[in-house]
Order: C-alpha cells, then structure tokens, then sequence
C-alpha cells in the first residue's frame, strides 16, 4: 500500500532539499520519489542529506512536467499554505487527508504534490491536482521547509497505515468503484469542454465556466465506471451534433 504513495516535487532549488526529502520519505516507509524539473540532480548536497536514505534517491524519477508526474494517479493532493480561489476539495486537516490517501492506494497509485521552496505550487499546477491539503500552522508564521511538509504529511500517511494494519481493517474497494487516474480525467475534461464548445452552450472563451464545471466534477469524485458512464452519456450527445467529432 505504501509503495503506491508517490511524493512528488516541482522546481526544487535546493538539492539539500531533495536529499532531506528523501530522508524524510524513508522514515516513514515511503520510497517512491519523482522529481519534475529539479534544478540540479544528482548532485552531492542531496546525497548528504539523504544520510541513509540514499537508496530512495537512486531510484527517483525526473520528469518534464507534473502531468507526466501524476497520470496515472487515482488521487492528486497538492501541499499549498494559501488559500486559492480554485475550488478544488480542500482538507483542513493532514489526517482526514492520509486516511483518504491510504484507502485509494489500496489499488492504485496516489500523489502527495510538493511545489517550490519560495513560491511553491502555481495555479495551473493546482489545477493538476485533484485535492488540496494545508498544515495547520502558526497564522503569523505559517512557512514550513520543504523537507518539514514532506515530513509532516508522511507521518500523517504512515500513521494512518499503522492504524488500519492494527486493527485488521483492509476493506478491498470493488473494482469498478476504483477512481479514474488523473489521466482519464483529464480525458474527460477536454471532452466536456470540446462537446460545450461544439453544442453552442460555450460561443467564446469561458474558462471560468469550463473550471467550475472541472471543479464540480472533482468534488463529486466520480469512480472509474460512473465516469465511463459519463464519457458515453457525452458521446451519444456529441453524434446528434453536426458535424461532431467523436472523442
């Protein structure tokens, strides 16, 4: 269950970072890493850090962008201290976030999304993200190290672990009740957008209105099945249109 848990972080700046990451990770029990665009690694401040940890670091992925990082994730919780506007689900609290996490990774993989030391994940990278999580945190100063939120959030995960592996607890979710990957959501989303634009309901651009309706479904959490279901309810709308392109 735990090596579905993947940490992933954007643009880090600080190798130190990477390497006390990873040690954090490690700790507590987690081993998948994926980096999108570091600024530099390998590199021996991270090894450093790492102490012995350093096994997590070499198997480390890097990748050119977060949607590579998180395509075939069932759940995408980006780490954020400000508040947004987008109205993605939002847990208040990590451990209502890990008890959720670890029944998703029972299956499939899931994401924890760390963004970057000084400015950390932007709008657009939120938007890749199925969910939200804050840490509660002093409110006149409230900015955690980077390896501190990997820390907080991985022990708020292995500590949920912990307890359903001690009391026995391993519900098995039914297979067609498994949540889409962020990959096929995404599938979903541009199918949406293509059949509003087709249909006349959007004549100009509107990505408010495209986000809202992005950010219901999210809300909803649709599984697997039930947005299959939808994905043909779009295409027996679409071939009523003229000229549809099916996608």
């Amino acid at each position: 269950m735990l090596s579905n848990i993947r940490i992933v972080l954007v643009q880090t700046f600080h190798p130190g970072n990477i390497g006390a990451a990873a040690r954090a990770m490690k700790t507590m029990g987690l081993t998948e890493l994926v980096l999108v665009n570091p600024r530099a690694f390998p590199d021996e401040e991270a090894t450093r850090l790492a102490a012995g940890a350093v096994d997590v670091l070499e198997n480390a992925r890097c990748v050119n962008s977060l949607e590579e990082a998180v395509s075939d994730c069932v759940q995408v919780v980006g780490a954020s201290a400000r508040l947004r506007s987008l109205p993605l689900p939002h847990f208040d609290e990590p451990d209502d976030m890990a008890q959720q996490v670890i029944q998703n990774a029972v299956q499939a993989p899931v994401a924890l999304v760390f963004g970057r030391e000084r400015s950390g994940l932007t709008n657009d990278e939120i938007r890749c993200c199925t969910h939200q999580v804050s840490i509660p945190a002093n409110p006149e100063y409230g900015i955690l190290n980077l390896s501190q939120a990997v820390q907080i959030l991985a022990y708020e995960v292995h500590r949920a672990w912990r307890k359903r592996d001690d009391n026995h607890f391993m519900y098995q979710r039914p297979l067609e009740a498994t949540p889409p990957s962020r990959d096929q959501f995404v599938h979903f989303q541009d199918h949406l957008g293509r059949l509003m634009q087709q249909s006349g309901f959007i004549t100009q651009p509107h990505a408010r209105t495209e986000e809202q309706l992005q950010a219901l479904f999210s809300r909803a959490q649709p599984s697997r099945k039930e947005l299959s279901l939808l994905r043909g309810l779009l295409s027996a709308f679409e071939s009523h249109l003229p000229d549809s392109r099916k996608g």
